[in-house]
Order: structure tokens, then C-alpha cells, then sequence
């Protein structure tokens, strides 16, 4: 049952729309009318201008490290930010429950990012959040996926491109670093939703009219 619990948690933690809420406040415009229409870091980055971005991305990261460390916390589970309970003395190995509350927990998050119910399931892409999960799992690996990332920018200037391969990453990232059995099933889940909302990107790359990534100010 701490399967079913996390995703709930991680999907009310998932539901704190950032986009939206920085486009009410801060731009006084509904981010989903705007740009591409999604609620997410890379348009409001072109719509808003680098600082509204940069709280998005920022806020949405954080919303992910969040629910990954309460999931772990209360599942006794464990993380790159949580020493787990199977690193504690007097504590039976058999109550440890490793990656997986924090990973379910991420994976709640995602979903909540990309599919917020009071918005009609309208969200976001959740790769800032993708991002989180990443970090939260493995410190390192999310480092080195993260600059990686970062390098595809630069090189491409197409974040979708970047965003494939940021999330394929991760579970051949898993896979490297000798994690097998669920955990890495759930790596590939947390893939396979990132890939499906970039569907559209996906189809635009292969016709060769996916836009460039550049930064805005909406006047």
C-alpha cells in the first residue's frame, strides 16, 4: 500500500502548478493562452523573460526533492538527501523499503505537474520535476545527466532535444550504477511520461519545424 500512498502524496505536491501561478501574479496572463500553451518552464521562460523561468524551473525541482524525502521519510525508504533506514544502526533491514517510496513518490509528482485536476489535467512537461527525481535518487548521476543536458542546449538550442535525452538518462543511469529490479522499471516510467508529453516535440523534430529555444519579455 505505500505504493498507492506515495503517488498521492507525490501528486498533491505535483498539483502546486508554478507556471500558472507565476503567470497569475507576476504576468497577470494565464500561461496555458499564451506561447505553446504549456504550463511549464520553457514557456514561460519565453513568454515571461530568464527570472519568471528561473523560479519555475527552480520551484519545480524543489517540489519533486519535497515529495521524494517525505515519501522516504515515511516509508522508510532512502536517497540521495535521506540515509535510509538500512544505514541506521537498530533498525531491522527487512523495514528498509529503499528507492521505491521516493521513486513513486516522484513519479506522483510528475504526474501531478503534467495532469493537475483543477486544470482540467492540463499541465506542464515535468522535466524540472524529472530533474528533482533525478537528484533526489542519485546525487551524481543527476549532476552529470543535468550538464549533459546543458551541454545539449548550447549545442542544439532545441530543449526538447535536450529533454529526450536528460530523461532517457536516467534509467541507463540506474542501469550503470547497478540498480536493477523495480526501481529500474520505474526509471523507465518516469521516462516514458516525459516522452509521451514531448510527443508533439517529437513529431515537429522529425519534420524539421521544432522552434529554438530562446528567452522572452511579453510587453
Amino acid at each position: 500500500m505505500f505504493r498507492v500512498f506515495c503517488l498521492l502524496i507525490g501528486y498533491a505536491f505535483g498539483c502546486v502548478q508554478t507556471a500558472y501561478i507565476i503567470g497569475r501574479t507576476m504576468g497577470k496572463i494565464d500561461i496555458r493562452k499564451e506561447g505553446s500553451g504549456n504550463a511549464g518552464t520553457t514557456n514561460i521562460t519565453r513568454v515571461m523573460g530568464a527570472k519568471a523561468g528561473g523560479i519555475v524551473f527552480l520551484t519545480d525541482v524543489l517540489k519533486a526533492v519535497a515529495a521524494y524525502v517525505v515519501c522516504s521519510l515515511l516509508f522508510h525508504g532512502e536517497g540521495a538527501f535521506v540515509p535510509g533506514v538500512s544505514h541506521l544502526g537498530g533498525v531491522d533491514l527487512p523495514a528498509a523499503t529503499g528507492y521505491l517510496p521516493g521513486l513513486y513518490g516522484g513519479i506522483g509528482v510528475i504526474a501531478g505537474h503534467n495532469f493537475p485536476f483543477y486544470m482540467k489535467f492540463k499541465g506542464g512537461k515535468g522535466i524540472a520535476s524529472t530533474v528533482g527525481v533525478t537528484l533526489s535518487f542519485d546525487l551524481l548521476g543527476g549532476v552529470v545527466a543535468g550538464l549533459i543536458g546543458l551541454m545539449g542546449v548550447i549545442i542544439t538550442k532545441y530543449i526538447s532535444v535536450t529533454s529526450l535525452i536528460l530523461t532517457a538518462l536516467f534509467p541507463v543511469t540506474m542501469l550503470v550504477r547497478g540498480h536493477r529490479g523495480e526501481a529500474v522499471i520505474l526509471g523507465f516510467v518516469v521516462m516514458g511520461l516525459a516522452w509521451f508529453q514531448h510527443r508533439g516535440n517529437i513529431a515537429r523534430l522529425l519534420k524539421g519545424t521544432e522552434n529554438k529555444f530562446t528567452i522572452g519579455k511579453r510587453k
